[in-house]
């Protein structure tokens, strides 16, 4: 059965929110390329100053969203989360107009740490969608969803380094914050709250938060599911601190930022083929088995960068990278929609967004240290083992608790 076909609203919603994710996505990585020289323009600052303080100014919008995630899925599972995404979408906005006004360091570092309080739009679009979506088709639906953050993400560095260029860094974050509160305004007037019919007794329960965490512990598979999210963000963005100067060793000075932006982007071009396609492979044959077969492949594919040589060799292996990585987030989060309780569903995913966001925090701060201290290779080494060694821990958890035939585990929630 098609979600489409389940409710004219459904399609709606998921369009609206596709439109949504791109403007939200784009908006957020538009600023990324230029936030250092941002830093750079407000004084006469060391080169170590700018590099510790973009460091610095980057991460603590992850800090704050870490923490802040679970609660603001926990309000969404009590209050709706339309409305949540209407204040997350302000929050952001307003965020990001001031940021044009900023005139030091400290008040740009406050800015994008009351961001992360706020940035909770596209987890909260994802159980705002899952939500509405039959188990059976939800892996598809979601990795229909992420190609729209996928989208949004490609095209925001390319646009902000054009308007910073054109109009200068203040007047850029002036203009993406128009596109942020877009997405609001969207989600306002386009999207309708379903009421959601429950089945289950579990699903229409009140948890407390005590039982919600006692409910992932009692599920093993899924404990690990959301365990995996730190793990692979931290595998994942342990090369994206040394990638640029990656290039630089391997390629030379020349046209150095476009040779690093193809590098980059050749992973998202791979999300965005590929992303779709695991959702609809996940939905037919199991999320778990698809799940442990694309963290064995991503981990195989990061292990020959150890020998790369050259750019073009670290291009293709990016955008082979990107097909396997792809379709992670959508799956996770199929498999969340399809074994937690629908009145628990923001509160789960709010975990699983934490976890990544510490992934986040943690894996550029790894890369960095393996690679001042072992050098480029290592850091390929490392990430590889650390996705192999994921998708056994996922293999055995799979085989343990849920391939057994004596072992209870629920798989047919109604929806």
């Amino acid at each position: 059965m098609s979600v489409i076909h389940t409710h004219p609203g459904v399609k709606r919603n998921l369009v609206i929110m596709w439109l949504a994710n791109f403007f939200i996505s784009g908006s957020m990585t538009m600023v990324v390329p230029f936030i250092s020289l941002y830093i750079q323009s407000m004084g006469n600052f060391s080169e170590a100053y700018v590099q510790t303080w973009s460091g610095l100014t980057f991460a603590v919008t992850f800090i704050s969203a870490f923490i802040f995630a679970p609660i603001w899925g926990r309000v969404g599972d009590r209050f709706g989360r339309k409305r949540l995404m209407v204040m997350s979408a302000l929050g952001i906005g307003i965020s990001v107009f001031l940021m044009g006004f900023a005139t030091t360091v400290w008040q740009l570092f406050l800015l994008r740490f009351l961001m992360g309080i706020v940035t909770g739009f596209i987890p909260m679009s994802q159980a705002f969608i899952a939500t509405q979506t039959p188990k059976e088709v939800a892996g598809k639906v979601l990795g229909t969803l992420q190609t729209g953050t996928i989208t949004g993400s490609l095209m925001g560095p390319l646009l902000g380094g054009a308007l910073a260029d054109a109009f200068g860094y203040s007047s850029t974050f002036k203009w993406v914050a128009v596109t942020i509160l877009i997405s609001g305004l969207l989600v306002i007037f386009g999207v309708k709250e379903m009421q959601v019919k429950f089945s289950k007794e579990e699903d229409t329960k009140n948890y407390t938060r005590k039982e919600v965490l006692q409910y992932i512990l009692n599920k093993p598979i899924l404990l690990i599911v959301l365990l995996m999210s730190a793990l692979v963000q931290i595998a994942h963005f342990s090369v994206q601190p040394i990638l640029s100067l990656f290039v630089e060793e391997i390629h030379g000075p020349v046209n150095l930022a476009f040779f690093a932006g193809i590098a980059f982007s050749a992973t998202g071009v791979g999300n965005l083929l590929m992303t779709r396609r695991w959702g609809i492979i996940g939905d037919n044959h199991g999320y778990t088995k698809v799940l442990i077969v694309m963290l064995f492949a991503s981990g195989l594919v990061y292990l020959p960068g150890m020998f790369i040589t050259d750019i073009w060799q670290l291009v293709i292996l990016r955008f082979l990278l990107g097909l396997f990585l792809g379709g992670i987030i959508p799956i996770r989060v199929a498999y969340i929609r399809q074994e937690a309780p629908l009145s628990t569903q923001g509160e789960v995913l709010g975990y699983d967004t934490s976890l990544r966001f510490f992934g986040n925090i943690v894996g550029p701060m790894l890369g960095g240290t393996i690679a001042a201290t072992w050098g480029f290779s290592a850091v390929f080494l490392t990430t590889g083992l650390l996705l192999i060694l994921c998708g056994f821990v996922m293999l055995i958890t799979w085989l343990r608790y849920e391939h057994e035939p004596n072992t209870k585990h629920s798989h047919s929630h109604t929806f």
